[in-house]
């Protein structure tokens, strides 16, 4: 665990646009920053990064966060290895809370498994140096050594303990790393032998896992790492790392099924490809690509088994897909790979083939009639049937609404006949639900807690029990945290009180409040906001307080004194009470 007063420390010490701009290029724009959104496609800035307030948010597609959460959202770092990063960069030390654990779990910490991926890369490497076979069989493939240092190509000794002189062999770090096998008797071998090696990177560039594949003919030709504490096949995609730059350049990445076709479309300058590892696409592979990018296109082999993995990618890309988004599908002529193709054709064809992909929509229909012919009227129920739950899949509301026409068209029914057979979806909110009216506290309680969220510090001191009495709701309880932020000895900005937000239930509202004030700088006067908000919301509690009291006993039981302290708080608003004022409601 990472103290959070740590976190707080560490934002107060970070310039979040020097952690932004060498991903992103940032313009000077007033007191802020902007830049073209690098979570969406976009020609005109909607980009901004406020370096007084430590945050960014896009105006486009709602993106926003800390120096934290853009190397999580945007590098695809862990929060503990961006806040490792920030604090190195720093030059400061993330402090460690103390962990009882037995000597046999401390080998299988996240950490001492990656020390060991890195050490058998390493491994791999050097022997790919010493071994003209493995060179050999890479240069017939039509690569390059440029290309096999810039993805970590190794090759694995056919050896049956290669590893042995390298990592720890006899502990249990390297069997939970997937690297070596226990057989019978205690027997211990090389997971990977006789193989050419792809490491596997995660965004942060940690070797995970490898991919090995057969120098000639042998069984299975791609022996994929198994899962791991550190590698899931149905999270990683392979080339992601290397291919990120070349996916926004491109404005589109293409998924391929090999690890070969990655690096042969590389060395051929298509470097915004990436590859499944041995697994279908998953809805998490699909999620991850479209929060890169706005344009997806899945390549298959143009047999029956490339077609049925694409259909695969499709379901599996449905529930993620939104307006705005491109997923298309490219299928080669049989016996062709990507590999095959672009090193007998070139990169002109291959592109000009990624142009003509069939367009996610147009396979959806074109398979579902292909199984289902629209010519009788029990094809046609059929043909609606197999839709309808793939509809219901599909929430991009307007691609939704074209997809269902031409269903409409296919079935020759009118759109109104065809509504309750295939309703829309319902639309799960993007952002907060509808907000309900506000009582008058509760309004002032929101400009209370926008001049916090602008200035932490003036929460020091605050009482809480200023507020027992007043309406409960988001603002309230959102209060009541960030008090409690504030509490510590060290200063916290909004980028830090943000960040302290993450994982509770106010973040939505505190970013939402922190939007609002973008164009505020120096010169706003926060401390007469805050005033006039806290003095305003004394009143409204008197105010209420006085009313129940003639709601009780009528105006006679008002005192003189509470007469004239009513008076007073009337006038100071600007409203001097009149004998109206006093009567309880319905009298």
């Amino acid at each position: 665990m990472i103290p959070n007063d740590f976190i707080q420390s560490l934002l107060a010490r970070v310039d979040i646009v020097e952690v932004i701009d060498p991903y992103v290029k940032l313009k000077k724009a007033g007191a802020n920053f902007s830049a073209c959104c690098p979570f969406h496609s976009e020609k005109t800035p909607s980009f901004t990064v406020s370096p007084s307030k430590q945050f960014y948010h896009c105006f486009g597609c709602g993106a926003h966060g800390t120096a934290i959460g853009f190397l999580i959202e945007y590098a695809g770092k862990t929060f503990p290895d961006a806040v490792e990063d920030l604090a190195r960069d720093a030059g400061i030390e993330v402090p460690r809370q103390a962990m009882v654990r037995s000597e046999a779990e401390r080998p299988q910490d996240d950490a001492a498994l990656s020390e060991l991926m890195l050490l058998a890369a390493r491994h791999y490497r050097a022997r790919l140096r010493e071994t003209p076979r493995a060179i050999d069989y890479l240069k017939s493939r039509g690569l390059s050594g440029e290309i096999a240092l810039r993805f970590g190509i190794g090759y694995a000794p056919d050896s049956w303990q290669g590893l042995a002189d390298v990592v720890p062999y006899a502990g249990k770090a390297v069997e939970t790393a997937g690297l070596v096998i226990a057989g019978d008797g205690g027997k211990r071998y090389d997971r990977f032998r006789d193989r050419i090696m792809f490491p596997i990177h995660d965004q942060g560039g940690r070797v995970i896992g490898f991919g090995g594949r057969v120098l000639d003919k042998g069984e299975p030709k791609y022996l994929n790492s198994p899962e791991t504490p550190l590698f899931s096949k149905g999270r990683e995609l392979y080339g992601l790392l290397q291919a990120r730059s070349a996916i926004r350049e491109a404005g589109k990445v293409v998924v391929v099924e090999g690890y070969m076709d990655v690096v042969a479309l590389a060395q051929h300058g298509v470097s915004y490809a990436v590859a499944t590892l041995g697994t279908a696409t998953t809805p998490m592979h699909a999620q991850r690509l479209l929060r890169i990018t706005d344009h997806v296109v899945f390549c298959f082999d143009g047999d029956d088994a490339g077609r049925r993995a694409a259909w695969r990618a499709l379901e599996n890309a449905l529930p993620v897909v939104s307006d705005g988004k491109n997923v298309s599908f490219l299928f080669l002529p049989d016996g062709e790979d990507p590999d095959d193709f672009i090193r007998s054709r070139g990169k002109a064809a291959f592109e000009a083939a990624l142009a003509a992909a069939t367009p996610l929509s147009e396979f959806l229909i074109q398979q579902l009639s292909a199984r289902h012919p629209p010519q009788s009227a029990e094809g046609k129920a059929a043909l609606l049937h197999a839709a309808k739950p793939l509809l219901e899949a599909l929430k991009a509301p307007v691609l939704s609404a074209l997809v269902r026409r031409r269903f409409a068209s296919l079935s020759g029914l009118s759109d109104a006949d065809l509504a309750p057979l295939l309703p829309m979806p319902v639309q799960a909110p993007r952002s907060a639900p509808p907000r309900t009216a506000r009582s008058p506290v509760m309004s002032v309680a929101r400009r209370l807690l926008r001049t916090l969220v602008f200035k932490p510090e003036l929460a020091r001191g605050l009482d809480f029990t200023l507020f027992a009495g007043s309406a409960s709701g988001p603002e309230m309880a959102a209060l009541s945290f960030v008090i409690e932020q504030v509490t510590g000895s060290d200063p916290i900005t909004t980028g830090a009180l943000l960040e302290s937000a993450r994982n509770s239930g106010h973040a939505e509202l505190l970013h939402e409040l922190s939007v609002d004030i973008l164009g505020w700088d120096d010169t706003y006067d926060v401390n007469a906001e805050f005033a006039g908000a806290v003095e305003k919301i004394r009143r409204n509690q008197v105010d209420q307080a006085f009313r129940q009291e003639i709601a009780a006993g009528g105006v006679a039981a008002l005192s003189p004194e509470q007469r004239a302290r009513i008076s007073a708080y009337r006038r100071a608003d600007g409203a001097p009470p009149a004998d109206a004022d006093y009567k309880a409601p319905g009298n």
